[in-house]
């Protein structure tokens, strides 16, 4: 489709309302006739969006996935994600045979682990789900809040698991990363329908560009969140060995700054201050040289341990540096 802006003048019409004329084309394409009616939104760039459907968020989209496509249970997992991702109300799922039961776990497991969606129909080889969320119901900022508070907690408790030696511990929040990908996956979702639905986000009162930045954030605190299911991992593997209590002590330091720094972002982030966005990451420079002089012996001869500390070591750095990317994300924010 080729781009080009159509010149109409404005009219006066009574002594004082003015009138626009409507291209004929979308008039028809549309399917609109006398006396129906259109919506007109201000946008903020000046701008005036006029649109034939008035509540656009009760449009189901519909996706139809026929698994007989997809030879693997992990392929047809991702596939479900995807749509859920891009927004997609309605999936019809279906099958030329009857479903395998590797098939229909997969299906199962979508819908348990995302937030919404439900199954309405079913048969030996056709299932309906539908999502029955409504996206106004879940503002990005609490879902963005919820996230932190997960990964905070994530890390904190696997740095727990590390020092108290609790293989229980580090279990639970491996456990924790789908509850962390779920939040994430709805703020895709949510940022996805924002996208094509400018007046869903004018109802809940965000930005385009606001539901771009929230997607960011939430890539940056699922990042976070992937980290602490590292060192949990690495938790478990040295968790029976001799650990120098000194290399402890000052790992668990810089998983302090590490911290400090996700607080700052996020504080940054709800004051919307892009001074503390722009100090919070100098202060990045602490935390690696943290990280940086930590006394690892690479001629430790448990091999095992020296991998395991340092990717450890490694998650806690990843895991700064992002709240530091967060920042940046603020910081672009504020002065857009």
């Amino acid at each position: 489709m080729v781009f080009h802006i159509e010149h109409r003048k404005v009219q006066m019409t009574g002594g004082s309302s003015f009138i626009i004329s409507l291209p004929k084309e979308w008039i028809v394409s549309h399917k609109i006739e006398k006396n129906d009616t259109l919506g007109i939104i201000s946008q903020p760039d000046g701008n005036l969006l006029v649109t034939p459907r008035i509540e656009m968020e009760d449009t189901l989209k519909t996706k139809e996935i026929d698994v007989d496509e997809y030879p693997t249970r992990d392929f047809l997992f991702r596939v479900l994600i995807g749509t859920y991702i891009m927004g997609y109300s309605r999936l019809v799922i279906k099958s030329g045979k009857r479903f395998d039961p590797n098939v229909r776990e997969s299906i199962i497991n979508f819908t348990q682990i995302a937030i919404g969606p439900e199954i309405i129909e079913e048969s030996n080889n056709i299932i309906v789900i539908k999502d029955l969320l409504n996206p106004k119901e879940m503002p990005f900022e609490k879902t963005i809040k919820r996230m932190y508070i997960l990964a905070h907690g994530m890390h904190d408790d696997a740095l727990s698991a590390l020092t108290k030696k609790d293989g229980s511990l580090a279990k639970e929040v491996i456990k924790r990363d789908d509850d962390i990908d779920r939040l994430h996956w709805l703020i895709g979702r949510q940022s996805h329908i924002v996208l094509r639905d400018i007046i869903l986000s004018q109802k809940m009162g965000i930005t385009l560009e606001d539901a771009y930045h929230y997607q960011q954030i939430s890539r940056f605190l699922e990042r976070i969140g992937d980290h602490a299911v590292k060192i949990a991992k690495n938790v478990k593997k040295i968790i029976d060995k001799d650990l120098d209590p000194v290399l402890i002590e000052k790992i668990l330091e810089a998983s302090k700054s590490s911290m400090e720094l996700l607080d700052k972002s996020m504080d940054a982030w709800r004051q919307k201050d892009i001074n503390l966005a722009n100090e919070t990451i100098d202060l990045l420079k602490t935390l690696v040289k943290k990280c940086e002089e930590l006394p690892l012996n690479p001629n430790d001869k448990n091999v095992e341990t020296y991998i395991g500390i340092s990717y450890i070591i490694e998650s806690i750095r990843r895991s700064g540096e992002y709240a530091g990317d967060i920042c940046e994300i603020i910081i672009n924010n504020l002065v857009a």
